[in-house]
């Protein structure tokens, strides 16, 4: 985990840049006041962001550490705190604060392997930080398989990145789906966990899954059936993150606190814990 003893401490937030992802998710490019990105992270930690008066909530950071000029941070649309982001324009100012939680072991247990990153809805944005960052240091790695569904077409998150960029790294398969039929869509239909045991992945990689609970509940399943083993399996909580120390204990899950011993587990230190992640 990357240490900040500042952390704690708000500091202004630029929005320089919003890109619509979908009807409700927006990426908003954020830099601190002198135009420099806040503070550095690794793929899988979190970010405060707060409007004063309004509310103050932890979001993962979707821009790769090797981006090093700004953040980025998909958001979406969910109660006060995310309508009120949504209505704010480039040139407004947040409050920022972090890194929180540990990260994706990109520098350990996923350097030098093939990698699939598994993701369902807004779940691909914690993940969209591994990814690219994996792209950037594309040496440094095997292949990299990449199954992301969502509802409907217009519910896929950085589809224009999807289509235009990742399709066209090296040694990399992307498989989109969406949960039923649709006349914009001609790509496979069905829910994530039944395309993954269409497709028949060998087990030579590790696995980074990230989603909805149940998503990750059969997706696991699945995975264990076909001979992976829960020590090749990585995902990440941060949805359960509140206040990001340990301290509120909102985050709490048996012996766990996913602010301190997360957000990133790998499911085998999952075994242990009460099954309501």
């Amino acid at each position: 985990m990357i240490q900040n003893n500042d952390n704690q401490i708000p500091m202004v937030g630029i929005i320089t840049e919003i890109f619509e992802e979908t009807s409700d998710v927006k990426t908003f490019r954020v830099v601190n006041s002198k135009g420099d990105k806040a503070f550095d992270h690794m793929p899988g930690q979190c970010a405060m962001l707060g409007v004063p008066g309004v509310g103050e909530a932890m979001f993962s950071i979707s821009s790769s550490p090797t981006n090093t000029k700004f953040m980025e941070f998909s958001i979406k649309r969910v109660g006060v705190l995310t309508e009120y982001l949504h209505k704010l324009e480039p040139g407004d100012q947040i409050t920022i604060r972090g890194p929180y939680g540990n990260a994706f072991p990109v520098d350990t247990a996923l350097k030098g392997q093939n990698i699939l990153f598994v993701a369902g809805g807004i779940a691909l944005a914690p993940l969209r930080s591994a990814i690219r960052y994996v792209f950037d240091k594309r040496e440094d790695y095997g292949y990299v398989d990449i199954l992301y569904g969502a509802r409907s077409p217009k519910d896929l998150v950085y589809r224009r990145e999807i289509e235009k960029s990742w399709t066209e790294k090296p040694n990399t398969n992307v498989f989109l789906t969406i949960d039923r039929p649709d006349e914009d869509w001609d790509g496979h239909i069905g829910f994530v966990p039944d395309y993954f045991k269409k497709i028949g992945f060998s087990t030579d990689k590790v696995v980074v899954v990230c989603g909805p609970p149940i998503m990750i509940k059969f997706v696991l399943a699945i995975l264990l059936e076909m001979g992976f083993k829960k020590e090749q399996v990585f995902t990440t909580l941060e949805l359960r993150m509140k206040c990001g120390i340990g301290k509120c204990g909102r985050c709490n899950i048996g012996p766990k606190y996913v602010c301190v011993d997360g957000p990133v587990f790998r499911v085998d230190e999952l075994d242990h814990i009460p099954d309501e992640f």
